[in-house]
């Protein structure tokens, strides 16, 4: 069971480009439509669970996946496979001159999978709103995520969308406990204080690490912690966390290459500390790659294996089923709003693009390809059009 969780978690890891909407898409695909590991409640709720804590957003919720199939080995197992082939990437980025990276063919290849990003995201939408938005409120309730996610940025405007979302899910849909809104599972109303403990130990230890100046790896693991314990939502939002945590011990250079290269490879954005740490500790760069990139991680998944039980538990309470309801519909004007900005506008710049989108998504949605397939065919399309000139 464990080694099945890694085997699909790491196939994954190598094809899914375009972010954390993107990964979201990857995983609807992968475990509720193709193995059915879980339904499209259970993974909703799993996705407003990653949304409110700190941590990597799309890689918390591979963790919470691989923990409902194999509990704590699976989670583990999931996050290793999902992690790994983007730490082996960016770890030969930083230790190499990336001498192939300028190819056309490679380049194009990259474009090509961002628009792939572009049909896995739009999928994953349609499909998540044809399941919670059937009735006129939850419609609304999504409309708005989306305007106003379109129209702010940041993460407070995305935790006050979640929460009003909540209220409204409360005074709209608040009934008796029925199929249409309750997880399945059952869980344990009492929060794991084991987890929420390490969580809390470890960022005091880390807190006074970070006083000592010191430049080994135990200074990295905690400058890498801290930037964990503090970025809600993941992706990109961790870069100005991430920059003024290395940016006594590495040049802008550097810290923006390895950046770019993150955007460029599959996987979880968080990722990025795999690069930073063989680039800030060079004289034993594989250790403190491994390190940094543990240390990021870590926090989100402590906190996650601490609510996880409790979660599962009062969302099937009538009125947090109800709450879990209106997040539910704000939750895919959330991947919406990302389907527009950062994927669509980082993706598509013409005609011919858009066209290749379009008939991406009716294959999806009319055929339902391997996602290995969708990959190789869109990198080798992107690689075709970029030789051709045809591609920006």
């Amino acid at each position: 069971m464990i080694w099945q969780v890694f085997v699909r978690f790491f196939t994954l890891g190598w094809v899914s480009f375009g972010g954390p909407a993107a990964h979201i898409g990857y995983f609807r695909y992968t475990f509720v439509e193709h193995l059915a590991w879980l339904d499209e409640r259970k993974f909703a709720s799993l996705v407003a669970l990653s949304q409110f804590l700190p941590g990597p957003g799309s890689s918390q919720l591979g963790f919470a996946i691989g923990h409902h199939k194999a509990g704590v080995a699976g989670a583990i197992a999931a996050f290793i496979g999902f992690t790994l082939p983007s730490f082996l990437l960016l770890y030969l980025f930083a230790t190499t001159s990336s001498l192939y990276w300028h190819l056309d063919w490679v380049q194009g290849g990259t474009h090509g999978l961002k628009l792939l990003a572009v049909v896995v995201v739009a999928d994953a939408v349609l499909g998540l709103f044809k399941q919670f938005c059937g009735k006129l409120a939850a419609r609304l309730i999504m409309l708005s995520a989306t305007v106003v996610m379109l129209l702010t940025a940041g993460l407070l405007a995305q935790m006050l969308v979640l929460v009003a979302a909540a209220i409204a899910g409360i005074l709209v849909f608040n009934r008796q406990p029925s199929s249409e809104h309750l997880p399945t599972s059952q869980g344990s109303l009492a929060i794991n204080g084991g987890w929420l403990g390490a969580f809390l130990l470890l960022l005091v230890m880390s807190l006074w690490q970070l006083s000592l100046n010191d430049n080994g790896l135990l200074s990295l693991f905690a400058q890498f912690y801290q930037a964990g314990s503090l970025v809600f939502g993941g992706g990109h939002v961790v870069l100005p966390l991430l920059e003024n945590t290395v940016s006594h011990s590495l040049s802008q250079t550097s810290f923006l290459s390895g950046y770019a290269l993150a955007q460029a490879v599959p996987g979880p954005m968080f990722s990025l500390a795999s690069y930073l740490g063989a680039e800030i500790l060079p004289q034993s760069s594989l250790m403190a790659a491994l390190v940094a990139t543990s240390a990021i991680f870590l926090p989100g998944f402590l906190l996650l294996l601490g609510c996880i039980q409790a979660w599962h538990a009062i969302s099937q309470r009538p009125r947090i089923a109800a709450a879990v309801a209106g997040l539910n519909a704000a939750v895919v004007g959330l991947v919406a709003s990302t389907l527009y900005d950062p994927v669509f506008t980082s993706a598509v710049t013409n005609s011919t693009e858009m066209s290749i989108v379009i008939c991406g998504l009716a294959l999806l949605r009319w055929r339902r390809p391997s996602i290995v397939l969708l990959v190789l065919g869109f990198s080798l399309l992107g690689a075709i059009l970029k030789l051709t000139g045809s591609m920006s």
